[in-house]
């Protein structure tokens, strides 16, 4: 049982691993982060880690970011949940005065960028099951769904019993007044945990050159640095400083140059919650939020006419740039496909692939030596029915075949034979070693559609995948053996049709 003080110790060490994974973003050549706050002087509520953008970065609501102040919140277990009552409950944040929605209020009312700042709750803990915040969360950036809490029913509604009990908590005279408060406030819960972060900093510190602290050490020296700065008051860092910080520290190590340094691009239909959205400029960023509504593609978007032209556009451009990319998708699978048929085997560009995880995001490459030894698919092929179409089921992340059977049934009457791929060993976001590992599994996806189609090379290949994105994208690569084809994207979510919608067609 973790005593009090080691869960004190814990919790000191976990906000300054979020500061890390925040700091380190400064040594990106092509980042837009400018400065990072270890503890900051003001304002006195949400100040454990401060990040300042310059360009200012997007995100879901109209404005972009010029800043983010956070208020973190570690737990021994990860068990624990919480709801909208907790939030004007001092002892949820363990405060002996003030709840977390009056240090979000006194948070707003110090800072003078207040209007372009985003004010974020982090915790390791999760909503509860069935809590109308689970509701308000936004599945692009973990910002409240104002429009959603703010619509329009009365104080009696499920909406207006929150919006009564925050705003009579903060003594406010109506709703207008609520809703300046908690713009710019999002929760992101179920973070990851200390050991996730010390994976998510050794992989930055290698990346842009500073060392990193090995495994098997018992302590990880970035949690003590974190405290020296404090202590020398030197915790507001910028990019000279830190530089200069590590090279006093003996942190940074000489790195073989690359031959030619790789462009990071990044393609988001979606923003995820990590801190890492920063890592490209707006111009090496392909920004389709706007054509999404959450993760539901809007009603008067088409993914053939309208997000197709757009994603080729901006990779066809990238190249022209740099015949060496890392490229980010906080996307679709469809848009992970799509992009691999583009810049497919015979496209001569280089490229790195951020793939991120539960232990962060690695950066993968088709020729990082990670299939040796790796498992493959078990194959099976089914016989459906008398149509001419072929069914594709991946299950990596997720089981697919069940639900794949059943949309085929009411919609896909043309499918005559079903291909399911697993793993040997069930169903694992492990399973996948590395980009090597991935791209022999699409290998060996497009090599067994292949042989599937010898006796009809234009039979359509529908294709349902619930697997990392970056194997899809090795798997449009493979195109040519595959198409033609069509993508389909499913509601993990649950929140939409609950069922499978067809995206792109490859011909």
């Amino acid at each position: 049982m973790t005593n009090a003080v080691t869960a004190r110790w814990n919790g000191d060490n976990y906000q300054a691993r979020v500061f890390w994974e925040n700091a380190l973003n400064l040594l990106s050549d092509h980042s837009c982060v400018v400065e990072v706050t270890f503890e900051a002087n003001e304002p006195k509520s949400f100040d454990d880690v401060v990040v300042r953008y310059d360009p200012p970065i997007a995100r879901s609501a109209p404005e972009r970011i010029t800043a983010d102040y956070h208020q973190i919140k570690w737990h021994v277990e990860t068990g624990g949940r919480f709801g909208y009552e907790d939030f004007i409950c001092p002892a949820f944040i363990n405060a002996n005065s003030m709840s977390l929605l009056q240090r979000l209020k006194n948070a707003q009312s110090k800072v003078p960028d207040a209007d372009s700042a985003q004010f974020t709750f982090l915790t390791v803990h999760r909503v509860k099951d069935g809590d109308p915040l689970a509701s308000l969360i936004s599945g692009n950036d973990s910002s409240l769904l104002l429009e959603r809490l703010f619509d329009g029913t009365t104080d009696r509604s499920r909406m207006g019993k929150i919006r009564c009990l925050w705003r009579e908590h903060l003594e406010l005279s109506s709703d207008d007044e609520l809703k300046i408060v908690l713009n710019g406030f999002r929760i992101i819960e179920g973070y990851r945990t200390l050991d996730q972060l010390r994976d998510q900093i050794n992989d930055k510190a290698a990346t842009v050159g500073i060392m990193e602290i090995s495994a098997s050490n018992s302590d990880f020296r970035y949690d003590e640095l974190a405290r020296k700065l404090k202590e020398r008051n030197l915790n507001t860092l910028t990019r000279e400083t830190l530089l200069q910080f590590c090279k006093d520290e003996g942190l940074k190590i000489k790195r073989a140059p690359e031959a030619e340094p790789a462009l990071p691009i990044a393609i988001r239909t979606f923003l995820g919650p990590a801190a890492d959205t920063s890592d490209t400029l707006p111009e090496n960023t392909l920004l389709l939020t706007d054509q999404f509504k959450q993760r539901y593609i809007r009603d008067d978007q088409d993914w053939q006419r309208d997000i197709r032209p757009q994603v080729e556009d901006f990779l066809r451009t990238a190249v022209r740039k740099s015949s060496c990319l890392r490229l980010i998708m906080d996307a679709h699978a469809s848009i992970a496909f799509l992009a691999g048929t583009i810049l497919d085997v015979k496209s001569a560009v280089k490229l790195q692939l951020v793939q991120k995880g539960r232990v962060g995001a690695k950066v993968w490459r088709a020729d990082d030596a990670t299939e040796s030894n790796s498992t493959r698919f078990t194959v099976h092929q089914h016989e459906i029915g008398a149509g001419k179409d072929i069914g594709i089921a991946i299950s990596v992340a997720q089981p697919t075949e069940a639900q794949v059977r059943q949309y085929i049934t009411e919609q896909i009457p043309n499918i005559g034979q079903l291909l399911t791929f697993e793993c040997p060993s069930g169903i694992s976001h492990q399973m996948i070693a590395g980009g090597g590992h991935a791209a022999a599994l699409a290998e060996q996806v497009a090599n067994t559609i292949r042989q599937a189609k010898k006796d009809d090379p234009d039979a359509m290949v529908h294709i349902f995948a619930a697997v990392p994105n970056s194997l899809l994208f090795y798997l449009g690569q493979n195109h040519q053996s595959i198409a033609p084809c069509i993508v389909y994207e499913y509601d993990f979510d649950r929140r939409g049709n609950k069922t499978y919608q067809p995206s792109f067609v490859i011909d």
